[in-house]
């Protein structure tokens, strides 16, 4: 199997925003089918709204900072989907990808002819079983895995983690996770075991009260990030709502400590230090700049605006799309004012908001001379092309869908100017 088969034979089973089981038999099911993989390493889960990527990220750096071999799994990716699992800092090949794709879709087709399974796994419980293979396969000292969505169902929990973090939640994925902020943070929640150490970044009331419920139904005793006690820190990811992620990531790593992992303080500061993750508050130099920003939600919407406010002097143009289940309407008012000229796109995404959701989401006070609208994220590079000052910054946000499309394209384009 090439890689391009690999890849196609993974969009076969449905999209990943459109497939979502949210059970945990099948991923069981295939992980034993392949001699449970996730078994041969000890595993850090990090589930939440807000921040668990770069989180995840940050310990990733920490960790491979004081020597140790990890392997990460993260998700959503932005060009190839070989970036969501890593070796050691370094992608899986696309070879070696391709190899252990082959070797899952193998056992699952079996396992369905057997009737263990009424159907072949979905995606991204296909995925996870690829990442967890090429971890053991590399003999990876830790895992660190982002979950995908919620918490209590995802595949990512199958693999029974050690050592679990909550960072910020907040309303996303309603109609799967729940239209309350109690729901959806009961789903979230769901990761705290028996015998785990949890780690709990700040919470909205609503939200630590479930999670508190939780701790004491397992019998657990959650430890709060607190602020960095680790002073004068240069943190390499951009933005002060960072600071919430990276005092997650600096908790996880000391309870590694606690449980073997030789972490010393030197290596919390240097993984910190280098620490990277495009795609979240990214800044590509030229003229104009480029920012990229997947905020796909209220909140992550917010800790945009902030930056945007605090850090950003010269002229906006926003290149803005996002998936049709999102809070458009506050994302919108959140973000649009801050645009000399706005943007509006489609992502090729068979769960993205069109135009005219878009559209309907402007605020009634908005000049809409200042709004374009662009069918393809060809198009809207082209508008920002054509409406962005030098000394300007085109910001593109609202979705890693997006990030990724423009990312590409822009990779792809012979054009330097933008």
């Amino acid at each position: 199997m090439s890689f391009d088969e690999a890849l196609s034979y993974l969009v076969s089973l449905g999209h990943e925003t459109l497939t979502i089981k949210l059970g945990l038999a099948n991923t069981e099911t295939l992980l034993g089918a392949l001699g449970d993989p996730h078994k041969e390493f000890p595993a850090v889960q990090i589930a939440g709204t807000n921040g668990k990527g770069s989180t995840a990220v940050t310990l990733d750096s920490i960790c491979r900072a004081a020597g140790i071999r990890t392997g990460l799994f993260t998700s959503p990716h932005l060009i190839s989907i070989t970036e969501r699992i890593t070796i050691g800092g370094e992608q899986i090949s696309e070879t070696d990808f391709a190899r252990l794709t082959a070797q899952v879709k193998a056992i699952a087709e079996e396992l369905v002819q057997q009737g263990r399974l009424e159907a072949l796994p979905t995606f991204f419980e296909q995925v996870t079983a690829i990442a967890l293979l090429a971890f053991r396969e590399a003999k990876v000292e830790l895992a660190i895995l982002e979950t995908g969505l919620g918490g209590r169902l995802d595949s990512t929990t199958a693999a029974g983690a050690e050592i679990v973090a909550i960072t910020p939640i907040a309303k996303d994925h309603e109609e799967h996770l729940g239209h309350s902020l109690a729901e959806i943070a009961a789903e979230k929640a769901a990761i705290i075991r028996p015998g785990v150490t949890a780690i709990v970044a700040s919470q909205k009331e609503d939200a630590l009260e479930v999670i508190l419920g939780r701790c004491e139904t397992v019998g657990i005793e959650p430890r709060f990030v607190e602020p960095s006690r680790y002073e004068n820190i240069s943190i390499g990811l951009r933005g002060r709502h960072q600071l919430v992620n990276i005092s997650t990531a600096i908790a996880l790593a000391e309870a590694l400590r606690e449980r073997g992992f030789k972490i010393t303080r030197e290596a919390i500061n240097r993984g910190v230090e280098t620490v990277a993750h495009p795609g979240r508050l990214e800044l590509w130099e030229g003229q104009p700049q480029i920012l990229f920003d997947g905020a796909h939600n209220p909140a992550a919407a917010l800790a945009l605006r902030y930056y945007l406010d605090e850090f950003i002097k010269q002229p906006i143009t926003m290149i803005f799309g996002t998936m049709r289940d999102k809070a458009l309407p506050g994302m919108a008012t959140t973000l649009f004012p801050k645009a000399n000229e706005l943007i509006l796109t489609k992502i090729d995404n068979p769960r993205a908001a069109t135009i005219e959701m878009l559209m309907a989401a402007v605020p009634e006070d908005l000049d809409k001379g200042r709004i374009h609208q662009a069918s393809s994220v060809a198009e809207a590079l082209q508008l920002a092309d054509e409406v962005t000052p030098a000394d300007g910054l085109i910001c593109v946000t609202g979705s890693l869908y997006l990030v990724g499309a423009v990312q590409q394209a822009l990779q792809e384009s012979s054009v330097g100017s933008v």
